[in-house]
């Protein structure tokens, strides 16, 4: 059914066409193909503009957590907009909002993990991570630590400094990215770059480079090391169980900082309030956003150790936004966060969702194509191949068969992401086991489209 009052299809499409402009988007192609115009949602699933539905298996980017649909956030905006529509933070006042929340994210956080710093999404408290932590070390009276570690195929945002820190080559192909004194190591991906080593001695070699990387700057030099939990936008790269214990070891040997993007793991996504609680991490900073409001509005943040606080409190920082802790954006997420505790969502995927998930998910490396069918909490991905038994690469361009099996899975109304040639889902936290079976169908579905094609078209070969 599709919904009254509205224009066509086309004629909306002609109109994004002609007028928006969609981010990490060929804009000329899209507008010529024509956008897919989502109308409504419900649960995990969407109804585009000609009553189509669709599983979302992305929970719009990471985010939709408690699923949409949710009336009880629409109207704790309704009421905050009708009380307090805005009002900043700068001028020496606060309101009850966003006291509130941070106050209760204080509580959720591990650790020492007690104040917070808002921003309006996870590039923004990224940014922010930056100006903190060299701020941090100049109190200190260590001017030089300016050196922050990150990671080749990270993701910590596209502003100039989330950019910078992410390790995505194409992103630092435009704009002058990387800034200065940002320096990246390699990522902790077996399936694709252990070669013949075990997952535990390519964990500790990985996280050990690290190590190598600060002693050749000098540890004098270095003030933080950022990560991701599990890599999201990287292709869900799950680290070896032997990588962040080595991590943790190096950070409190060499006393630099700690940033643990939680932007996508945070909220619940891998059974636990905090990525960081599933992998024993101990950060100084957690970066947070996404699954906060579960998208229902534009919010993110840096919650930051006693120690750090504490430090930064000693002067003016010279830094925020303008929507930094906005008393609506506040009021939703803390309405979001009642109901991820209120309705033990997080237990329910640590205890039944995310089991099922991983089993079903698992399933799929049967298939021809499945080099790899991995899953932590509610994010899965898998690893397409031309050799199972080699782990190989496609002779094509990397991302094109990525991109064939993500053009067969919309069409089969399944959002599955394509990073390269690993297929990524990280589906609403509500989804259910009903859901899931009707996921994995579509889903091998289109693995099946996708190797027709690839064979009829001569392009099942392995890399040179």
């Amino acid at each position: 059914m599709t919904l009254t009052n509205m224009p066509p299809t086309a004629e909306l499409q002609a109109l994004d066409a002609a007028h928006h402009m969609h981010p990490f988007t060929a804009n000329g192609p899209l507008g010529k193909k024509g956008a897919r115009i989502i109308t409504r949602a419900q649960g995990v699933r969407l109804t585009d503009s000609d009553g189509v539905e669709l599983i979302d298996g992305m929970a719009g980017l990471w985010c939709v957590n408690i699923g949409y649909g949710r009336r009880e956030l629409a109207d704790a905006a309704a009421r905050q907009m009708s009380e307090l529509p805005y009002y900043n933070t700068f001028f020496q006042t606060s309101h009850v909002p966003v006291i509130r929340l941070a106050a209760k994210l204080a509580e959720l956080a591990p650790g020492d993990l007690n104040h917070v710093f808002f921003a309006s999404s996870g590039s923004e408290a990224n940014d922010t991570n930056i100006r903190m932590v060299r701020q941090y070390w100049a109190l200190k009276g260590q001017p030089e630590r300016r050196v922050i570690i990150a990671r080749r195929n990270g993701y910590h945002g596209s502003t100039m400094g989330g950019g910078s820190l992410g390790g995505m080559a194409a992103m630092h192909a435009q704009g002058g990215l990387p800034i200065p004194d940002i320096t990246h190591i390699d990522q902790p991906y077996w399936w694709g770059e252990g070669g013949e080593m075990s997952p535990e001695a390519f964990g500790l070699a990985r996280a050990r480079q690290l190590e190598e990387t600060i002693l050749a700057l000098g540890p004098e030099r270095v003030a933080a090391f950022i990560a991701e939990p599990v890599q999201g936008a990287g292709g869900v790269i799950i680290p070896p169980e032997s990588y962040w214990p080595e991590v943790q070891r190096i950070v409190d040997r060499y006393g630099i900082l700690l940033i643990a993007d939680e932007v996508i793991t945070g909220f619940g996504r891998l059974g636990q309030w905090f990525g960081v609680q599933s992998y024993g991490i101990r950060p100084h900073i957690l970066t947070i956003a996404k699954g906060l409001s579960s998208g229902y509005q534009p919010i993110g943040g840096s919650i930051v150790c006693d120690e750090v606080a504490q430090t930064i409190a000693q002067d003016e920082f010279n830094h925020g936004y303008t929507y930094s802790g906005h008393p609506v954006a506040a009021a939703v997420a803390l309405e979001n966060l009642r109901i991820l505790e209120e309705e033990g969502i997080i237990e329910r995927v640590r205890e039944q969702t995310a089991p099922c998930l991983a089993q079903a998910w698992g399933s799929l490396s049967d298939h021809p194509l499945v080099g790899e069918a991995v899953s932590r909490g509610m994010m899965a991905s898998l690893a397409l191949t031309p050799d199972k038994a080699t782990r190989a690469k496609f002779r094509s361009e990397p991302g094109t068969v990525g991109f064939i099996c993500r053009e067969f899975s919309f069409a089969n109304n399944l959002v599955m992401r394509h990073v390269g040639d690993r297929m990524i889902i990280a589906p609403p936290l509500v989804i259910t086991p009903a859901d899931i079976a009707e996921l994995i169908v579509r889903a091998r579905k289109t693995l099946d489209q996708t190797l027709d094609h690839l064979q009829a078209e001569g392009m099942l070969r392995v890399a040179a």
